[in-house]
């Protein structure tokens, strides 16, 4: 299994991309466009975490703010009647990579 930065790190490009989508979609919301950004930032937050401190505990805080963060933005693009398909589609793969950082950190453990 890939080291967790790593795959936070493809989590993060596809952010990156939701973000992308929703700034260029003119039907997104200001609500999905800050909840987006929030993913983004919280996604940088972690990494930030993760690549300076030896604490655990931390890491995993991180993972789930993360995590969290991914689930608000990924609810908001489904609901807001405005975002084109590609804009939810995007924040959805987003999700879906932080998903699957879970999913395989509770099999590996």
């Amino acid at each position: 299994m890939e080291p967790l930065l790593d795959r936070l790190a493809l989590v993060e490009r596809h952010v990156t991309r939701a973000v992308e989508a929703v700034d260029s979609d003119q039907g997104a919301s200001p609500v999905l466009r800050a909840v987006v950004r929030e993913f983004q930032r919280e996604a940088a937050k972690a990494r930030s975490i993760l690549t300076t401190s030896t604490s655990t505990l931390a890491s995993r805080e991180a993972v789930v703010e993360v995590e969290q963060a991914g689930d608000s933005a990924n609810v908001a693009a489904a609901a807001d009647p405005g975002a084109a398909e590609p804009t939810r589609k995007a924040v959805e793969l987003a999700h879906q990579a932080m998903c699957l950082i879970k999913y395989e950190g509770a099999s590996a453990s």
